[in-house]
């Protein structure tokens, strides 16, 4: 099933996606969705970010192929980092390069969505909190990165948090292939096997030190591929069972 949040005049509204037709669902979709009987052709409306995160809690290093990439060791528990609400766009919107920085990188990445309140919850009921999944394009400012020494700065500009198109609720999370695409051309391809940690265990971590709530996200982490974007650019990430979450790079 896939739920996607949309807007149609001046009103956003969340709907669950067959084919080519949104069916309107009331209110959010974290508890049992009733349906609106309103129905929407896909190509009549924007496509928002499909949920409105409180925070988005980030991994960094958890593919077995970054790590080799940066020469780095692999960490013994998930190395977090968060986002901030305001830096998220939805599908085709625009990725704004900042003036405070000279290199701007993609990373493609799985994200999965929280459905109910998570709080040191253990690692096999973990999935049970789990609404679904999408595509996440971790906007990172590289050269800031490491200037900073640490992550907040060169994570956290608005438009850094791009999520979309959908939240598709059946979908093996240690399963899947993530694609990064700049241009039209391969720069990142990785299944979700080659993961350092999972998603029962990233939920469970995170949840054993901070509360997790309905349409938070946890960015699983980034493969290897990772590299510089320009203003001009379009970045596209694929995962099949997802969809493409497409967006452009513009200047300040």
């Amino acid at each position: 099933m896939k739920i996607v949040r949309f807007v149609s005049g001046k009103r956003a509204e969340y709907g669950m996606l067959v084919g080519d037709v949104i069916d309107g669902i009331e209110g959010a979709p974290y508890r049992q969705p009733k349906y609106s009987n309103h129905h929407y052709n896909l190509s009549e409306v924007k496509l928002l970010s499909p949920c409105t995160p409180s925070k988005i809690v980030a991994l960094g290093l958890n593919y077995h192929s970054h790590a080799r990439e940066v020469n780095m060791p692999i960490p013994s528990e998930p190395l977090i980092f968060m986002k901030p609400s305001t830096s998220v766009i939805g599908l085709e919107d625009n990725i704004v390069y900042p003036d405070s920085s000279h290199r701007v990188d993609y990373e493609g990445e799985l994200g999965i969505v929280i459905q109910k309140r998570a709080y040191r919850v253990p690692v096999e009921k973990a999935l049970s909190y789990v609404l679904g999944y999408t595509c996440v394009n971790d906007v990172t400012a590289r050269d800031l990165q490491g200037k900073d020494k640490q992550w907040t700065r060169a994570k956290s500009f608005d438009t850094f948090a791009a999520i979309g198109p959908c939240i598709e609720t059946e979908l093996n999370p240690g399963n899947v292939d993530v694609k990064t695409y700049l241009n039209g051309e391969l720069k990142q391809r990785v299944n979700t096997s080659d993961l350092i940690f999972s998603a029962p265990q990233m939920v469970s971590f995170i949840s054993n030190i901070m509360t997790l709530l309905p349409g938070d996200i946890i960015a699983t982490g980034t493969p290897s591929g990772i590299g510089p974007m320009n203003p001009g650019d379009t970045v596209e990430v694929k995962i099949k069972e997802i969809g493409t979450l497409r967006n452009y790079v513009v200047k300040t």
